[in-house]
């Protein structure tokens, strides 16, 4: 899957599901329960241990697009990719990350806090725009940057909750990512994976309802 097409899937599905945890058969089980609460589009964050080897092994599996978050090095761009990555998300907007996503035809998310640092991304070639760290006014923020920049495709993830996914959605953002909303810590630590499910199915649903 080149870049245009994944931005294109991932604008149709308006959500991904973003796993950090400490625990490799954890974040296993955390993610097939996402998978089987709808979740078409997940990223595994590069601090998950084993997170290549849960990347690699869900790439296979039929419907699923898989990313690697936290990425910090082209060289981390190189193995991810290798590994089956279709996106790359950082924390930080990194132009040498940028433009080996781009010699990949893989579509690059830099972390970007700021309609300067959104810009420089996109003109550096990132094609999606992480909203990172969350932003204070959230939704208004994201209308109110799209005004003068609106062909910024902006990702909301930190702070994104089944509460607020479609309001970041009307204000104009390209699709949100759950995290800790979705991955509740206390869920993993107690194995409770049928509430990630059933938390999955309900943001999915508020999402297409809205």
């Amino acid at each position: 899957m080149d870049a245009a097409t994944f931005v294109r899937v991932f604008k149709q599905e308006r959500a991904s599901a973003i796993l950090r945890t400490n625990n490799q058969a954890s974040a296993h089980k955390a993610m097939e329960a996402a998978v089987r609460g709808g979740f078409r589009i997940i990223e595994f964050t590069l601090s998950v241990p084993g997170a290549v080897e849960l990347i690699t092994e869900f790439s296979r599996k039929p419907g699923i697009i898989v990313g690697a978050g936290t990425v910090l090095t082209v060289e981390q761009v190189d193995e991810v990719i290798a590994a089956g990555a279709r996106f790359v998300v950082s924390p930080v907007m990194d132009e040498a990350i940028i433009r080996r996503a781009k010699e990949h035809n893989v579509a690059s998310m830099p972390g970007t806090s700021t309609p300067t640092e959104m810009l420089q991304a996109y003109r550096a070639g990132a094609r999606l725009q992480k909203l990172f760290p969350e932003a204070g006014p959230g939704p208004i923020w994201v209308k109110q940057t799209l005004g003068p920049l609106p062909f910024l495709n902006i990702v909301p993830t930190s702070g994104v909750t089944q509460s607020n996914a479609v309001a970041y959605l009307q204000a104009g953002a390209a699709a949100v990512g759950f995290v800790n909303s979705l991955f509740v810590p206390e869920d993993i630590k107690a194995g409770a994976y049928d509430l990630i499910e059933q938390r999955a199915k309900a943001m999915l649903a508020v999402i297409k309802q809205g």
